[in-house]
Order: structure tokens, then C-alpha cells, then sequence
């Protein structure tokens, strides 16, 4: 039985070091299924895929790295996904954001066999890469160090997305003003504060809601914030404006923080954050997706 391995490995950049690997490699019987290197200015990092026979452990793995003189970083056993040509791999994450941009997170982290969750205290820490689309923030995390070139391709993907998202948004305004009056006889909502909430009025009925809930009891400083906008009424700006208010008027209740929790195929979420103009931190954990906004420097509401 054959076992796959992916393999990070660093040396100073000087000619024949991919050789002597190659050659330890040869006689351990050690065969290279997929090299992928990532220049530097003084060092170079090389991604190696190896196939052992059965019964060889991360640690005999490190040990042909270092052997021919080369920093071992990582080695975690994998599938044959690991075999997969790179460029490819980046053309389908592309597809899959474009598809549904609150993915960005899971997909990338993915992409570069990260974590989206950082570790408990204790453990080993991990190297972070921040990418950032429109006004959120989005960070993953590993053991291994991301190389020079790793994020450059991060922030080439996050800048995509933001393109996407603003041609959305700018479609969005442009659907939304040419059908106001196809939907509730063209009236413009109020916004109304009531104690702990924000309520779009049309008419006398309420078509949008954002509540201001209790202070976190681990985190007084934090909010949840409940959102929702009847679907008649949906893509016309009216969720960014609650979203506003909401967060001002979180301010105003002695918040720092508001968090927005909803399904992670939620794809209205990143787009109404970034035309509020807020800035934040978006996390996917399974089918949950999470965005926490900092308000302290918002003017209250009331």
C-alpha cells in the first residue's frame, strides 16, 4: 500500500539542493510524485508531495528532509487530492467564490490547507495569513509559514472577490432604483427606533426589524444583532440601513462589538456589511457564518 505525504521543506537557494533531496529521496526508496516551489529572496521553500510504501511515519518522513540538509517545516499524511495540478486547484476555488462569496473563508482555507479557527493556549502556535474583502477581514491560519508568494495569491483571490461584490452591489442600486415602484406602490420606508430595535415601516407594516440583543455574558461589551427583511422588500437597500442603525444603536446601549450570525449560504450578508461601510470579521464554521463589526467608533443613534 502506498502512502502520500505533503511535505514542506526550506534550504538556502543555491544550485543542486533540490538534487541532493532528490537523491536521499532515491535511495530511502522515496518516490516525488509533486514538487511546488515557492521562491524568496534568500531561501527558497519547496512543497513536496512523497509516496512511502506502508508503515513510514511524519517523523521518518522529516528525517529524509533533514538528512540531505534541508529545514524540515511540515509533513502530514494526505490523499491523491494532494496530486491535483496547482493552477487548476486556484481556478476551481475562483469558481466556487464567485458562486458564493461568503465562502471565502472555508474555500481558501482549503486552498492553502489552513485553519479558519485559531488554536487553544497551549498549542503550538500557527503562522496567519490576513486578507481582506472590501471592509472584512478574513484570516486563516497553519502550522507551516506561508510563503512570500502564497499571499500574494491570497490577496490576488480576496481582491476578486471584491471586485465581484462591488459590481454586484453597484447592479443591486441599479435594480433597486428602476424597481421601486414594481413593489409596495413605490413608498420609502421609515426607520423607527424602539428601545432595543430598528424597525422599517411601510404604510404602518413593518417590512424590516433589526433587534440590539442582551450583552454577551462571557463578553458585556459584545451584541448580537437579529436581522431580517420581509423578501418583498430585499435588495433595495433596506438591510444595510438597519444594519447601520443597528450598530449605532449598539453603540448607544455601551457596545464595542456587534456579531451577525446566519447560515453560511447566506450570500446577502457579505455584500449588505460592505455597502454599510462597516468594517469586519468574517468566520465560517461549517454551515454557520459569522461577522463581527467593531461600533466604537460609531456616533450613537440616539
Amino acid at each position: 500500500m502506498t502512502m502520500l505525504w505533503r511535505v514542506r521543506a526550506s534550504l538556502p537557494d543555491r544550485p543542486g539542493a533540490l538534487a541532493s533531496l532528490a537523491q536521499r529521496c532515491a535511495e530511502a526508496g522515496v518516490d516525488i510524485r509533486r514538487v511546488q516551489v515557492f521562491p524568496g529572496n534568500e531561501e527558497v521553500t519547496d512543497e513536496l508531495v512523497l509516496a512511502t510504501t506502508d508503515g513510514w511515519s511524519a517523523d521518518g518522513v522529516a528525517e529524509i528532509i533533514t538528512s540531505a540538509g534541508w529545514h524540515h517545516l511540515t509533513a502530514q499524511e494526505v490523499t491523491s487530492d494532494a496530486l491535483l495540478d496547482q493552477p487548476t486547484r486556484y481556478v476551481q476555488a475562483a469558481r466556487s467564490i464567485l458562486a458564493r462569496p461568503t465562502s471565502f473563508p472555508e474555500v481558501v482555507a482549503q486552498l492553502f490547507d489552513a485553519e479558519t479557527e485559531p488554536r487553544a493556549d497551549g498549542e503550538p502556535p500557527l503562522d496567519m495569513m490576513e486578507m481582506t474583502v472590501g471592509d472584512v477581514q478574513v484570516q486563516v491560519r497553519r502550522l507551516a509559514p506561508f510563503t512570500d508568494t502564497e499571499r500574494r495569491r491570497g490577496l490576488a483571490m480576496a481582491d476578486l472577490v471584491s471586485d465581484v461584490l462591488q459590481r454586484s452591489k453597484e447592479t443591486a442600486a441599479i435594480a433597486s432604483s428602476t424597481s421601486h415602484r414594481r413593489l409596495g406602490s413605490g413608498a420609502t420606508p421609515a426607520y423607527l427606533p424602539d428601545g432595543d430595535s430598528i424597525s422599517a415601516v411601510v404604510d404602518g407594516a413593518v417590512v424590516g426589524l433589526a433587534t440590539v440583543q442582551e450583552p454577551d455574558a462571557e463578553d458585556p461589551g459584545t451584541r448580537h444583532v437579529a436581522l431580517r427583511v420581509d423578501a418583498g422588500w430585499q435588495r433595495r437597500g433596506i438591510g444595510t440601513r438597519l444594519l447601520t442603525d443597528a450598530s449605532r444603536l449598539a453603540r448607544g446601549l455601551g457596545a464595542e462589538e456587534i456579531v451577525l450570525t446566519t447560515r453560511s449560504d447566506n450570500q446577502a450578508v457579505l455584500p449588505m456589511v460592505l455597502a454599510a461601510g462597516l468594517r469586519g470579521r468574517i468566520r465560517m464554521a461549517g454551515d454557520v457564518l459569522t461577522v463581527r463589526v467593531p461600533v466604537r467608533d460609531l456616533k450613537p443613534l440616539l
